[in-house]
């Protein structure tokens, strides 16, 4: 890492380390702007001011006006809220199509919503880790109340084609609201939103803390949106409780940070992916998970031989962190390789390394070398 060359952490897609001067803002803000944003004094209205400068920061990267922004606590947060939400909110049909890839926050709400009674569509992936987007638009009829789909696969780094999906979803239903997980694309790939009608981004996954996020809410939905909670008239009634200031604020701050260098860091991490690549291509077990055309921020394989976790136990002595599926299934399996229909020797050897801007070549080099150690003296699963 460019802060500690003796820390080699590989795993961004779980999460990044906050940047100490997105750290910088909160702790002022802490200081500085501790009234409540609803309170009608001076300090209160200063705090408000602060909030809505932090709004239209964030309104910005996403190209949405500033009052289609929400703040929320995470990604999972804005999942939950624009899924259950939208179930409330149309109320001319029952169906629902949703990826077979979705992350946890995705594929819980909507299973509760079929024990209620909806009719979920779940579209497996192609067992090249890619979109079957035909198939999820087979499924759209005069019924379909809801869409969801990741922009960016969190286990595999697929890149889905969102905009197009949300185009050809209102071509046979216009009503049919349109959800994107989007907190893997964020500040990482360009977003556009014509067509899709919310989405859910994080900030810990862009160099802010932990305990923040965004949901964007199209204008055109508002007026008609129904949230599944309920209380104060904090962001415009929709995500009611005090909003957290210090930590709205920070996100304005990292995305800020990062605003217009999207295509240097693309390019930054290609170079990294790809030095991955060619020192994994000497290990005949070794096959890639992660398809053609994938973020290059993610790069996730099966080694065949070694479990996950004893690798990972082996990587970390090291101080070199890597994850084998996504953090918040917490040592599961990879359901996204499941749902592609990879066989269990590879979900069970799976290994995902994710990058940000702050690896350097010397991270993937120690990675692979630390591998390679770990190839030739650890216990191999019997076949």
């Amino acid at each position: 890492m460019l802060q500690n060359p003796e820390l080699h952490y590989l795993d961004n897609a779980a999460t990044t380390i906050v940047a100490p001067e997105v750290a910088d803002v909160i702790d002022k803000a802490m200081r500085e702007h501790w009234a409540n944003p609803s309170s009608l004094y001076a300090p209160g209205a200063r705090s408000e001011e602060a909030l809505n400068a932090a709004r239209a920061a964030v309104a910005r990267t996403l190209g949405c006006k500033s009052k289609e922004l929400y703040f929320t606590s995470c990604g999972s947060e804005g999942n939950n809220l624009a899924l259950l939400g939208a179930a409330q909110t149309r109320t001319f049909g029952k169906g629902i199509v949703v990826s077979g890839f979705e992350h946890p926050s995705v594929q819980r709400p909507l299973e509760r919503l079929a024990a209620q009674g909806y009719h979920v569509t779940v579209v497996a992936p192609q067992p090249d880790g890619t979109l079957d987007m035909g198939r999820m638009l087979e499924a759209v009829d005069k019924n379909t109340i809801l869409v969801a789909c990741m922009m960016v696969n969190n286990e595999i780094g697929t890149r889905n084609d969102v905009e197009r999906l949300a185009a050809e979803v209102k071509r046979r239903n216009s009503r049919t609201i349109v959800h994107v997980d989007a907190v893997q694309a964020w500040m990482r790939v360009p977003i556009k939103l014509d067509n899709i009608d919310t989405m859910a981004v994080s900030g810990h996954k862009i160099h802010a803390p932990k305990g923040v996020g965004a949901l964007y809410l199209s204008d055109r939905l508002v007026q008609a949106f129904q949230p599944p909670y309920l209380g104060g008239e904090q962001e415009r009634g929709l995500r009611p409780g005090t909003e957290n200031l210090p930590y709205a604020m920070g996100l304005a701050a990292a995305v800020t940070r990062l605003a217009g260098s999207i295509r240097s860091r693309d390019k930054a991490m290609r170079a990294l992916n790809d030095r991955l690549r060619a020192g994994l291509s000497i290990f005949p077990e070794v096959e890639i998970n992660s398809p053609a055309g994938a973020v290059p921020e993610v790069l996730n394989f099966s080694e065949n031989c070694i479990k996950s976790e004893t690798m990972l136990s082996w990587l970390s002595e090291k101080q070199i962190y890597v994850s084998s599926a996504s953090a918040c299934g917490r040592g599961q399996p990879s359901h996204t390789l499941a749902a592609m229909g990879r066989d269990p020797l590879a979900i069970d050897t799976a290994i995902r390394v994710s990058f940000c801007a702050d690896n350097t070549p010397e991270d993937v080099d120690a990675f692979l070398e630390r591998f390679e150690d770990g190839m030739k003296h650890l216990q191999r699963i019997r076949k």
